[in-house]
């Protein structure tokens, strides 16, 4: 039996070369995925023991807020600092061979164009480490920073920017921007920049200045001197550390790091792997449609072997075992792909603008494993039903003609079944949008998925006949019967479009949820929003940001907003600041209850309606609230204002939240000018050139930048979709080259009566078409109710508005019917290509 069943795989090596192909493309991307997770793991992993390689203890500020990982780049931002007297006493202590306090902050550096060096979140400032034992930064050329004019920078920056020992190098700090001096150049550890950031190193007491750290440290490292009791020192240091400072060991750190660097890469490779598996599911139709078909093909074939002796296990076997060999080569070949695939997806990344370090790709053993379970598993489980019904082959059906496929009337287990799961569906879809939840949303979406697949080969037949009817009406007797054959096996045909319509209900429904959110963000930019300019920066702007612009001429009002993290009722949350004066002019805040800026004046507390719904608090109330420094206080709730996305659902006056927070950078600067004022905008940028990582932008074009930035990330998103889309479409070849091969008898009498090449080409495509239409209408209509519901299930997340890209949808059809009909093309010719005699001697 096995050696028909290779005999099998070996004469059908086309039909089940395109299955494979499928599978082939899933496993590849899966692999892609893993490789990439894998490889970022590794660089940070490796990244993190060279700055903790040599680092005994580290003395920290203890974490006070709830629900704030242990460490991280903006970790002693949540930390009380360090008496920088600490670091003298520890030095001081027996066994301690070397005690360093060091401070960092935002330093972006300035080509000599003018122009920022890498993006503002990889721009790091700090204080150079002299000890080389202790520091990951070796210093390579030049010397280490000893006065307030000099700075180190890292050695990839200098070299593709043409920096050297000597030259004077703008920089921008949280207080403005300085010239400094380079000393020197450093590498961290072999590499020459850390991750791709870029690296300004101070002498201690400048970086101190700099950073608004005078008098105190973010953290100090210990270097135990040889042989000294680990325990016994760590015990002295603790002794003698003021109240709120603890000291950990340096593995510590590294472990929280670790942690949580994993879990952030961790959803990047979650998000990848759920595009990778809708992959495989779309890839999933495409085995069982090629199996199903293959089966009735070889209904005499498997009819003969149980005459001759095969029991109904044995068939099922050998149908299991061609779909497990198929799958396995098909995995070998993904996982082979899979490390091109991964600098593809780093690649693409890169181009949407997620910047991701540069590295040897890393190929753990568990992803030949992972990707192996994944092929065959998916091309076995789907060839499950077609095995089965191959065992129910009665042998008396050798001794009769097949007589072809007859269309299968929709059974009424089928109809029950699935109208069962779309009331299910349907039920949380309603429980979702009116209690505004999306997980009940997403299973109810799922659940729809199903129900349509199960129930679609009903309409299969009318649906196919009415969209061919076009074709019919253009082609003539060519289009008549390409829609005769599609809509002459409602099943068959509702299978082969399934994959596509999977791959277009997802584009629409991401299509339709992002044509929401675009929305959204004007209506919600126009209520927000009463401020002519919005000053801003991607990660820093300086104090002196706003003192310059307030001062220009035609400055009606200026406002200044931060934001922070504070604990309320032991959840972390973020808390809105902004200037009360000024503030009527550039933010339009509704009160429904209480007082506004009076309220925030006095360092009361604002709260969105949502908030004060959910949490029961009224003008009035008094709340229990924590801060990273300065610890436990209670605000009293003096008004409640109607959501506005600007400030968040917390919000108070700059100068309570000042007095909580250590120098915080401000998060934007809003203007609003005099009536009758002309250029400001030339002004402003003319006043504010020396700081170029700001964005300068009028309203118009602030709300135009948040609609970018959702058009961005549905552009990525479309770009992972359309794998899934390009591989229904291989199913499509599939099964019209499967349909060409099941009428050879059939096209070979219409090339006898008549019936030219060219007439041929046409009867497939237009089917082709006629499939791909059909799986796209389905796909449209189902991913539009479903974006919609999602849209519907954020209302309390900022979505407000819903909207339907009624454009994007005719051109997710159109695009449709041109995929169809490049997908018939191989199909086509070779359905003209058949010989009339051998064609009609076929049956």
């Amino acid at each position: 039996m096995r050696r028909i069943t290779l005999r099998g795989l070996l004469t059908r090596k086309l039909r089940l070369g395109l299955t494979a192909l499928a599978i082939v493309l899933g496993v590849t991307f899966v692999t892609g995925t893993l490789v990439l997770g894998d490889t970022l793991n590794r660089t940070f992993d490796t990244l993190v023991g060279g700055i903790y390689q040599h680092v005994d203890f580290e003395i920290r500020g203890t974490q006070t807020l709830s629900g704030i990982s242990n460490t991280g780049v903006d970790s002693t931002a949540n930390r009380r600092a360090v008496p920088q007297s600490v670091a003298g006493t520890v030095s001081k202590l027996p066994g301690v061979q070397f005690a360093y306090g060091s401070v960092g902050g935002f330093a972006q550096l300035v080509d000599r164009s003018g122009n920022t060096i890498g993006g503002s979140n990889s721009a790091l400032g700090y204080s150079f480490d002299p000890n080389p034992q202790l520091s990951a930064l070796k210093l390579v050329r030049g010397e280490a920073p000893t006065t307030s004019d000099e700075v180190v920078i890292d050695e990839h920056t200098a070299s593709s920017n043409h920096f050297a020992i000597g030259d004077r190098v703008r920089i921008l700090l949280p207080n403005g921007h300085q010239t400094f001096t380079i000393s020197g150049i450093v590498t961290f550890g072999s590499a020459s920049s850390l991750a791709g950031s870029t690296l300004a190193g101070f002498y201690l007491p400048t970086a101190q200045r700099l950073f608004n750290s005078v008098g105190h440290d973010d953290t100090i490292n210990v270097l135990l001197k040889s042989g000294a009791n680990r325990v016994a020192v760590q015990r002295e240091i603790a002794h003698i550390l003021p109240r709120g400072i603890e000291v950990v060991s340096g593995q510590q750190v590294a472990n929280e790091l670790d942690q949580t660097i994993h879990t952030d890469l961790g959803f990047l490779s979650t998000a990848l792997l759920i595009f990778a598996f809708i992959s495989l599911l779309v890839g999933s139709f495409t085995i069982f449609n090629t199996f199903s078909i293959t089966v009735g093909q070889r209904t005499r074939e498997l009819a003969l072997l149980r005459i001759v002796g095969a029991s109904r296990r044995q068939i099922f076997g050998s149908v299991l075992i061609e779909a497990a060999l198929t799958g396995l080569v098909a995995s070998l070949i993904g996982l082979g792909l899979g490390v091109v695939a991964a600098l593809g997806l780093k690649a693409l990344l890169g181009a949407f603008g997620i910047t991701l370090p540069s590295a040897p790709l890393v190929f753990e053993a568990r992803t030949p494993i992972v990707a192996l379970i994944v092929g065959i598993g998916v091309t076995t489980v789907s060839a499950i039903v077609p095995a089965r019904r191959a065992v129910r082959i009665a042998p008396v059906a050798a001794l009769v003609d097949r007589g072809g496929e007859r269309p299968e009337a929709l059974r009424r287990r089928r109809v029950v079944v699935g109208a069962v799961i779309a009331a299910l569906g349907l039920l949380l879809l309603a429980l979702g949008l009116a209690n505004a939840k999306i997980a009940p949303v997403g299973l109810g979406a799922l659940c729809v998925f199903i129900a349509t697949v199960v129930l679609v080969p009903a309409i299969a037949a009318p649906l196919a006949s009415a969209l061919g009817r076009p074709l019919a009406h253009v082609l003539g007797t060519p289009g008549g019967l390409g829609r005769q054959n599609s809509a002459r096996n409602p099943r068959r045909t509702a299978q082969t479009a399934g994959a596509l319509m999977i791959g277009i209900a997802l584009v629409s429904t991401i299509a339709v949820l992002g044509s929401s959110l675009s929305s959204s963000a004007k209506q919600e930019v126009n209520s927000a929003l009463a401020s002519d300019f919005i000053v801003g920066g991607s990660d820093a702007v300086s104090p002196t940001v706003a003192k310059i612009a307030a001062k220009l001429p035609g400055n009606a009002a200026t406002t200044v907003v931060y934001t922070g993290q504070f604990d309320v009722r032991g959840s972390l949350e973020s808390l809105g600041a902004a200037s009360v004066q000024g503030l009527a002019a550039n933010v339009k805040l509704s009160i429904v209850a209480g007082q506004g800026a009076p309220a925030m004046a006095r360092g009361e507390l604002l709260v969105d309606t949502n908030t004060a719904t959910t949490n029961d608090l009224h003008v009035g109330s008094v709340v229990p609230v924590t801060f990273a420094q300065t610890g436990a206080a209670t605000m009293r709730v003096g008004g409640i204002f109607k959501y506005n996305p600007l400030v968040g659902s917390y919000l108070t006056g700059d100068a309570y939240f000042l007095s909580h927070f250590d120098h915080p950078l401000i998060d934007a600067v809003l203007i609003s000018t005099a009536p009758g004022t002309q250029h400001f905008e030339r002004t402003l940028n003319r006043a504010l050139n020396a700081y170029p990582n700001l964005s300068i932008q009028s309203k118009t074009q602030f709300l135009a930048s948040e609609q970018k930035s959702v058009n961005q990330l549905l552009g990525l998103i479309y770009v992972l979709l359309a794998l899934a889309v390009l591989i229904a479409l291989i199913g499509i070849v599939n099964t019209l080259m499967l349909s060409v091969f099941e009428r050879t008898h059939e096209i070979g009498l219409l090339r006898a009566v008549g019936m030219q090449r060219s007439q041929v080409r046409w009867m497939v495509r237009s089917e082709s078409v006629i499939i791909a239409l059909f799986g796209a209408v389905v796909g449209i209509v189902v991913g539009t109710g479903l974006g919609l519901a999602l849209a519907g299930s954020l209302r309390n997340s900022g979505v407000t508005a819903l909207s339907v890209p009624v454009g994007s949808l005719i051109v997710f059809l159109v695009l449709s019917a041109l995929l169809g009909l490049g997908a018939a093309s191989w199909p086509a010719r070779r359905a003209a290509k058949l010989d009339v005699l051998r064609a009609i001697a076929s049956e």
